[in-house]
């Protein structure tokens, strides 16, 4: 139900305000709503002051400087700074709803202890309404108002991909589809679509394990999903363990794993002994848990994968995912607050970083093993840039074809395709369109060299 039907409407902007202003000071958007989801509230209101969060971070590009040409004042609580941006957001995207908006977020302020500042927020969003066509029509002449994503973040796109950097942040900026994943040792992907019309719930195939709802769902509405026969999962992120080649009794390792999604997954198509690896203690425990769920093993571990002596016992892996982390920016439709918090100058550390662990893993690798060097950026520093400098650095490396036919969906099924993108690691491969996040991913082979 949209937030703006919601009889709730005044708690949730007050619920949405307190989480966004956490998230403009620096906080994840993630962090933050985790934390309203363990308050004791209505699962209905916190669905409601969920989506007012995104909407407003979608739509954060306009909202902002709308924010900024109608409030004269230098500074403002961070608490109503939030509220205005979560309640303009929403006349802008529901302008027929316009007098309860204006109401509820009125009221909201009383329940966020501001209530003096009653009389300004009506008097902000009654001013917006009023100014809406001609204020919108100004800021979405920009390249920010229009793409609602940050400038540099706009010339990066622009200058990587000159003929499809506009459809790829027009795509970012939509609701992300949910997709699930079918354990293929309990279900087919068929015979789950039809479990989920038994429950009405509209679903199609998107390849052999990838299921795409209709409709998004809470997971306690998914058939078997507490008795492990399916898992929350991107279409592109499915496609890794396709690409790692398993075999079944082959030592892999899982850098970087939690919160334990490919892990599940590579466990689920081979019997291989797995260890899972990550250097965040509470998200190393989600490995476990999401391995429970699902009635799998592995070894988890709790370390700095950029210094292997302090839990490599020196055997060499057959494969090796590398998930390594950066920018996010090809997750942006399910975490808008990633485009408003990153900044240029990270992209810079979060190259190193890979390349750091890109080396690790190098040496814990046997000949003929293959690593899989994994992202969720669209950004070529991390992609393409750090794999052609990776293999000019390391000669036993061996690009290999990322195509993985298993993996890939049925003609006509609209599942995550790839694109070359005319990159100079002419290996390397980007998944990107409306069933699929931005994924890269570079497959190497080690032909030799000492361990």
């Amino acid at each position: 139900m949209s937030a703006a039907f919601s009889p709730s409407l005044a708690k949730a902007f007050a619920a949405a305000a307190e989480v966004l202003a956490r998230v403009i000071e620096g906080e994840s958007l993630t962090s933050a709503l985790a934390e309203l989801k363990r308050a004791p509230l209505a699962h209905t209101l916190v669905a409601a002051a969920q989506d007012l969060c995104y909407n407003a971070l979608r739509g954060y590009g306009v909202v902002d400087v709308i924010i900024e040409r109608l409030v004269d004042r230098p500074t403002l609580d961070a608490r109503l700074r939030a509220l205005l941006i979560a309640a303009c957001a929403e006349l802008a995207a529901r302008p027929r709803a316009a007098h309860a908006v204006v109401h509820q977020a009125v009221e909201a302020t009383a329940m966020l202890g501001i209530s003096r500042a009653k009389g300004m927020v009506n008097a902000v969003l009654r001013n917006f309404q009023r100014r809406m066509q001609p204020l919108m029509s100004e800021i979405e002449a920009t390249d920010v108002g229009r793409y609602r994503h940050p400038q540099w973040w706009i010339d990066t796109l622009r200058n990587a991909y000159p003929s499809e950097w506009e459809s790829v942040l027009l795509e970012s900026n939509r609701h992300p589809p949910m997709t699930l994943r079918v354990n293929r040792r309990r279900i087919s992907a068929a015979a789950y679509v039809e479990s989920l019309g038994r429950a009405q719930i509209a679903a199609r195939c998107l390849g052999s394990e990838a299921v795409l709802l209709e409709k998004p769902c809470r997971v306690q509405a998914l058939p078997g999903f507490e008795a492990g026969d399916v898992s929350v999962q991107d279409a592109g992120a499915q496609v890794a363990a396709h690409l790692l080649d398993l075999r079944h009794g082959m030592r892999v390792l899982d850098a970087c794993a939690a919160p334990g999604g490919k892990t599940g997954h590579i466990l689920e198509l081979a019997e291989c002994s797995l260890t899972a690896i990550d250097v965040d203690t509470l998200r190393a425990g989600r490995i476990a848990e999401n391995l429970s769920r699902l009635g799998l093993k592995a070894r988890i571990l709790v370390g700095d994968c950029r210094d292997p002596a302090s839990f490599w016992d020196g055997a060499p892996f057959d494969r090796i995912l590398l998930d390594a982390p950066c920018s996010s920016s090809g997750v942006v439709r399910r975490h808008p607050d990633i485009k408003w918090l990153r900044r240029q100058g990270d992209i810079a550390n979060l190259v190193r970083v890979q390349s750091q662990l890109l080396d690790s893993m190098w040496r814990m690798l046997g000949v003929g093993g293959k690593l899989l060097y994994a992202t969720c950026s669209l950004f070529p520093e991390e992609n393409e840039g750090q794999l052609l400098t990776f293999v000019e650095r390391h000669p036993d490396a061996k690009a290999l074809p990322v195509k993985p036919p298993s993996a890939r969906p049925e003609a006509g099924q609209g599942g995550p395709t790839f694109s070359s993108r005319n990159t100079p690691f002419s290996e390397g491969q980007m998944l990107t369109n409306s069933t699929s996040d931005g994924f890269y991913y570079a497959l190497l082979e080690k032909t030799g060299g000492q361990l």
